[in-house]
């Protein structure tokens, strides 16, 4: 079963969102920071992260860059806001899986979230195979 980890300062969003996809069999974590959410990586095997891209503190971006240093096979989709849509196409390039628009549709959110993990668990497994 997928394990994903959300990392987002809007908790009423996050609230709604994680009470959704908990409906649809996927098993979720949250945190309100980058820094939060560092140490619940630190704590829980998760498969998947959604990241929002601008937060107070740690953003996501220098989150993004901390997460794909200590966990590469973790697969990374960005959340972003209208302001914030620049930032996450350079977090494409530091090896975020794909981002999402804010206010994010459920169904399209699943279907990222699945191809992220069908890509973490084919990685995973090539790595064990080397």
């Amino acid at each position: 079963m997928m394990k994903v980890l959300f990392i987002d300062d809007e908790h009423a969003f996050l609230d709604v969102l994680l009470k959704r996809l908990n409906k649809r069999g996927i098993k979720t974590l949250s945190a309100n920071s980058g820094e939060s959410g560092l140490s619940e990586l630190h704590l829980n095997q998760v498969d998947v992260v959604v990241l929002d891209v601008c937060m107070p503190g740690m953003d996501g971006l220098r989150t993004l860059a901390k997460i794909k240093k200590t966990w590469p096979l973790i697969e990374v989709i960005l959340l972003t806001g209208h302001a914030c849509v620049e930032s996450a196409r350079q977090g494409m390039d530091e090896g975020a899986f794909d981002y999402l628009m804010k206010p994010v549709e459920i169904n399209e959110l699943v279907y990222k979230l699945e191809d992220a993990y069908d890509k973490k668990l084919f990685l995973t497994k090539k790595k064990r195979n080397e």
